[in-house]
């Protein structure tokens, strides 16, 4: 019977390199020059710092270039509120949501249901959906549905099998 995988993965190592580009490109700047204009990738999060809110804010929009031009999803983003660090300078922590969460595999198996094609079902499995179903042809139809719907976190859709 075919199947397929729903998964919402982030590349860590095009993060990586995105981030640094960023502090590559905010160390080079002209207008964040003198501002101390980094960001920190750790596991799970990314921590941006700047001398002033508006710098922080032009350093965020310049990661989020960089992440577009090396194509990682901005959903994957979860940006926290501006804080005020020491000195008068700005931080701001950003969590990558990485796996589908209990509440987004309800509404995708809800979604999946609602399509109405018959023969398909859907299962979580841990982080991600197994979707199966009789017709190749259904399984291809519940992809181009999902890739219409915002659920508000990147979908990949793997190990596609007849």
């Amino acid at each position: 019977m075919p199947s397929f995988d729903i998964v919402s993965e982030v590349d860590i190592q095009e993060l990586r390199n995105a981030v640094d580009q960023t502090n590559r490109e905010a160390a080079t700047r002209y207008d964040f020059k003198n501002t101390n204009a980094t960001v920190e990738f750790k596991e799970t999060e990314l921590t941006l710092t700047a001398s002033t809110p508006d710098r922080l804010k032009a350093l965020y929009q310049v990661l989020e270039e960089k992440l577009v031009r090396r194509q990682v999803s901005l959903k994957a983003l979860d940006p926290g509120k501006l804080e005020e660090a020491s000195k008068g300078s700005a931080r701001q922590v950003v969590r990558i949501k990485a796996g589908i969460s209990q509440d987004n595999a309800k509404k995708l198996n809800k979604f999946v249901k609602d399509l109405g094609l018959k023969g398909v079902s859907s299962q979580t499995q841990g982080d991600q959906i197994r979707v199966s179903g009789k017709k190749r042809d259904d399984l291809q139809a519940v992809i181009a549905a999902c890739k219409e719907e915002d659920f508000g976190i990147p979908l990949q859709f793997l190990n596609f099998r007849d």
